[in-house]
This record gives C-alpha cells, structure tokens and sequence, in this order.
C-alpha cells in the first residue's frame, strides 16, 4: 500500500444552511477541512495509506477535528498535541452571479504557533512514498514556513517524492512574501499544482489570452506557464487546472499536465456546483493517486480532472468518492444515470 504524508491545517467550517447569507443565518453547520488535509481524505478513500501531520489544541474541539480524520482511515498518529484553538473559517456559499465568501479566524491556531520541536520527520516519514503541502501552510507564519522547508529537505533527503499545490491566498500574505517563501521551497518540489492564477500571483507568469474574472481561459498559454515553472524550478510536473466560471453554480472544468517534455489536457466538464470548497484539494489528490498507480500522463490528467469534478457534486471540504466512481468519468460516462 502506498503512503502519501500531507502536512498543514485542519479548520471548523462553520456555515449557514444552503445558499443564506451570513446575516440571514440564525445557526450554523459544523464541518471540518483544510487543504492538505482533504488530500488526505481523498488518498485514505483510494485505499491508501494517508497521514496527516498538524498541531491540535489537547481540547475537544481539537479532538472533533482529529475524529473527523479517523473517520475516513485517515492516520493521525503524528498529529502534535498542544496551543489553545483550532482555527476557524466562515462560508457563505454564493448563488448565480453572487460569489462566495470565506472569513478566516485562525489567527493564533495551534499550527500557526507551532515549532520545530512539534515534528519528528525521520519518524513521520518512515516509509513513506510522497510528501504534499500548498502554499498556505507556510503562508501561516514564519515559524511554519521554517517548518515546511524542514519537511522538505527531509523528504528530497530520504528520496520522497514532493507535491506542492500553490494555492496563494491573499488574505494570508503578500504576493511579495509568497514569492520570497515559495521561491525557496519549490526548488525542493518535484509535481507542482497550479490554477489560473497562482502561477501570475506568486511568481509573476502569467497565460497571454487570459481573463478569469471574464471566464475566458486560453489553454494554450499555460503551456508556456508550465515551461516556465519547471525550468525555473526543476518540476518533473506541472498540473495546471482550469476554470471557466459561468457563474458561482456553474463552471467549466478542465486541467493540464506538463511533464517536461508534453502538454496534457482532459476532456472538460460542464459542472453545476453543489460545493466547490476543496475542488482543488481533490485534484491534487487525484494526481497523486494517478501517479503512484504509474498511470501514463494522459490518463494522470484525466483522473485528476474527474476527481475534482466529482467534488463539486459533494457537500463539504472532504471528496466522499472512491477511485472507480473516478474511472468511470474519466472513462467518459458522465450521464449522472441511476445506478441500479
């Protein structure tokens, strides 16, 4: 069995019911999810050996965000114990042409003030097969920053493969300390992920032709932006999503990979949004299942794809979807017909 580590934050989602705004809600419903964690989710539903590694508060808000990990097989065996709050984010979903809207408060989380001394990363990688983060777990703080370019100077020592999924957020930090934190750690990546945007944001390369906020996509241009990025770092891959929003319930959906020497692109899906928190999550989940199970790279890109696609049919930041559900799309049977 595959072991695939995945370090960062796990938070309480706290959110009105359906499509309420926030200042209509009169109670809110209770999940948990944070990026590497719903890889985590994704792989252990594979039938993999998935690890989470983070730092939760000894209390039992801490311990409902531990449990909702153990639900899925997740192993939280190298989860540190200790700091005084699980971090929290607020989801308004949007409807039509209103978009949705996070609010963080995670300021002074358990992993946000942790440090080296919290993690054994000879034992945590003990076996392992690969090691993911995003760029918001260093996004976090220096200290956490500090301990990422720990992990990966571990996993490159011990031969692990490396994923990073870029995932700026701007309410986190600068475009300016994004480039100065990811510049470093991404020379010890090997599979880089990416949307429209990251790449323009953090490291400043940008796709000719295109307008996120107009929808339209040139997925031409992200071949140059993949180049780019695995000259500039060394990449063996470079997956890059692709996301036209017709609205904030419907989107188009397609990726491509680069693999230093070809470009990749799934077929492309027209989806109608049940939740879209953690679509990218269960791409990259899927592109590392895909490439673990030695897949050529069209069919790596094609599972990935169908993954995240299956996701935004799913309530919650977790991918409740098993690896033939995901075949089976990526096989080309999208007619959403019972099955009986």
């Amino acid at each position: 069995m595959k072991k695939v580590i995945t370090f960062g934050e796990i938070m309480l989602r706290l959110a009105p019911e359906g499509y309420l705004r926030f200042v209509q809600a009169e109670k809110f419903g209770a999940t948990y999810g944070g990026g590497e964690a719903n890889v985590a989710v994704s792989l252990a539903n594979y039938g993999y050996d998935a690890k989470f590694v983070t730092k939760l508060p000894k209390h039992n808000i801490g311990q409902c965000a531990v449990n909702s990990l153990r639900k899925y097989g997740v192993d939280t065996s190298f989860i540190s114990r200790g700091g005084d709050r699980v971090g929290i984010y607020y989801l308004e979903k949007g409807a039509s042409q209103r978009p949705s809207t996070v609010i963080y408060d995670r300021a002074g989380s358990s992993i946000a003030t942790a440090d080296s001394s919290d993690f054994d990363w000879d034992a945590i990688f003990e076996g392992a097969d690969w090691f993911h983060f995003t760029g918001i777990t260093p996004a976090l703080g220096d200290n956490v920053a500090k301990i990422c370019l720990e992990a990966c100077k571990k996993a490159r020592e011990k031969g692990i493969t490396v994923s990073c999924d870029l995932n700026y957020r701007n309410k986190l930090w600068s475009k300016e300390k994004a480039n100065e934190v990811m510049s470093e750690l991404c020379k010890y990546v090997d599979v880089c992920i990416a949307n429209e945007e990251d790449a323009s944001d953090v490291f400043g390369i940008k796709s000719k032709g295109t307008d996120v906020t107009a929808g339209a996509v040139n997925h031409e241009g992200y071949k140059d932006v993949a180049k780019q990025l695995a000259d500039r770092f060394g990449f063996s891959k470079v997956a890059i999503t692709l996301r036209s929003s017709i609205s904030a319930n419907d989107n188009k959906w397609a990726a491509m990979l680069y693999d230093g020497n070809d470009c990749f692109f799934s077929k492309s899906y027209l989806m109608h949004i049940v939740d879209r928190v953690g679509g990218g999550d269960s791409f990259g989940g899927g592109l590392i299942y895909a490439c673990l199970e030695g897949f050529d790279s069209q069919k790596i890109i094609e599972f990935a794809a169908a993954a995240s696609c299956l996701k935004h049919s799913v309530e919650g930041d977790f991918n409740m979807i098993v690896a033939d559900e995901v075949l089976k799309l990526a096989g080309g049977d999208g007619s959403g017909r019972v099955q009986r």
